[in-house]
């Protein structure tokens, strides 16, 4: 079992956008891998309104020793003011798997 291994939720306002963090997340080796799943729809409280809007989600997989220098640069790339940036840990994962993700980040 180990938590050193997390998986990065980012939302964005469209698949271009989602993109260009992805390639330069994997450019950096930040991620090791960046799915992207266009559209889905979110609703959020945002500016005192509910708000529903179609988005791009990445999920990016990683390690925590990665996690602040992942969220700059996600920072740095971002349209939005507040990007959601979340790290839920891998509990458990496959050790070829896990190994793979390790070869793949700096």
């Amino acid at each position: 079992m180990s938590t050193r291994y997390v998986l990065v939720l980012v939302t964005t306002k469209d698949k271009i956008e989602a993109e260009k963090i992805a390639q330069n997340l994997l450019k950096e080796k930040l991620v090791a891998c960046a799915n992207i799943i266009d559209p889905v729809t979110s609703h959020f409280h945002w500016s005192g309104k509910n708000v529903e809007s179609k988005e791009c989600l990445i999920i990016m997989k990683s390690r925590i020793d990665l996690f602040s220098e992942l969220t700059e640069h996600v920072k740095a790339l971002h349209s939005y003011k507040v990007p959601e940036i979340l790290a839920i840990p891998i509990v458990v994962g496959s050790d070829d798997y896990l190994a793979w993700i390790d070869e793949a980040l700096k």
